[in-house]
């Protein structure tokens, strides 16, 4: 009777080993799902200010824009607290398929570039993994960021219709921005019935243009903090049995990775938003001309607007995001742990028990 039990026990690791890993990577599409939805709500203030400051020169095509402070306190006198949180239905539902994609192919694409091509390894390995799951992402989050950044600068139906609509009252009927959008679902149906799938994937190109190079150096600045923190413990605090947890680690490396790289790609956030904003009064004919026009009228100035308030949202917001997963890749982990503990300790008592199992 034991002899069969132990066969079945020998057969068991592979398929163990291979749910596990199953299970590995659903969990990190979960996790980050989570974590990503968690940094765009608790920072959705600021990229509205972002969005808001960025779009300037398309909504009211005045000279002198305004600056933070001022933006701020536009949307608080004629929005309310409702302004700074116009648009994060789509901005989570955005956040949920990049977070999800973002870290549920990063490790397995790391690992098969490490695996089939060692010699793209380390931080390469790391940007092109980092490169691949945001491109998988944006097929869902270019619709829910067109949305978003459209219902951001709307704010509230009585701002829309009595400032942004006159000021735009020499333009032709034919020729208006778009009309107001009251939720998620009414801007999607909206946009795609006026616009058809080329209005929901406004600046598709030029979102991969910037979040592409976005999130392979942030994953690969994340990594290298991490390794030069590593090095730093073992070279200055060597045998000190000083650790800092995964979490506080995550906090910290993650929002120094993510301002710098936001930094780095605020001139194509700034073209991306324009194009998206602009609906089907064209300013710019796609991303070549976008770039050309801002950087003929506005100069270098033009191209990073809203820098300080996109390091100022990714800060936290990355962070935060790292934050959270490494804490819930430390709780899994303890739990699976145990769970080793637990089935070594079975396993140990049924090949205790085998013996007498077979004289039985």
């Amino acid at each position: 009777m034991a002899v069969p039990s132990l066969k079945s026990d020998a057969s068991k690791p592979p398929l163990v080993k291979a749910n596990h890993n199953q299970f590995f990577v659903w969990r990190e599409f979960l996790w980050g799902a989570i974590a990503g939805a968690f940094g765009e709500g608790m920072m959705h203030p600021i990229d509205t200010v972002k969005t808001r400051i960025q779009s300037q020169a398309i909504l009211s095509r005045c000279q002198n824009q305004k600056s933070i402070l001022q933006m701020v306190r536009t949307v608080w006198v004629t929005d309310g607290v409702r302004g700074f949180y116009r648009g994060i239905a789509p901005g989570v539902t955005g956040s949920l398929a990049t977070g999800a994609t973002y870290f549920g192919v990063i490790e397995s694409t790391k690992k098969w570039i490490e695996e089939k091509h060692p010699s793209l390894g380390g931080h390469w390995a790391h940007f092109i993994a980092g490169a691949v799951g945001d491109t998988l992402g944006s097929f869902v989050y270019v619709p829910c960021e067109v949305m978003k950044q459209r219902m951001q600068v709307q704010g509230t139906r009585k701002y829309w219709s009595s400032v942004v609509m006159k000021e735009n009252a020499h333009m032709k009927p034919d020729m208006q921005i778009y009309g107001y959008y009251s939720g998620m679902f009414q801007a999607g149906s909206s946009i795609l019935k006026e616009q058809g799938l080329k209005g929901l994937y406004a600046g598709y190109w030029s979102t991969l243009a910037r979040d592409v190079p976005f999130a392979g150096l942030m994953v690969t600045f994340y990594e290298a903090l991490k390794d030069f923190t590593e090095y730093g413990k073992k070279k200055w605090m060597p045998g000190s049995g000083y650790h800092v947890s995964s979490s506080l680690e995550g906090l910290l490396l993650g929002g120094l990775a993510g301002g710098l790289s936001a930094y780095l790609t605020t001139p194509l956030d700034v073209v991306k938003t324009r194009l998206q904003i602009q609906g089907s009064s064209l300013r710019y004919n796609g991303w070549v001309d976008a770039v050309h026009n801002i950087w003929k009228t506005e100069g270098v100035e033009g191209m990073f607007r809203g820098s300080i308030p996109r390091v100022m949202w990714y800060v936290p917001a990355s962070a935060l995001t790292f934050m959270a997963v490494e804490f819930l890749r430390d709780h899994f982990n303890e739990a699976l742990n145990n769970d080793k503990v637990r089935e070594v300790a079975s396993l140990s008592i049924d090949k205790k028990g085998s013996p007498l199992q077979e004289v039985s």
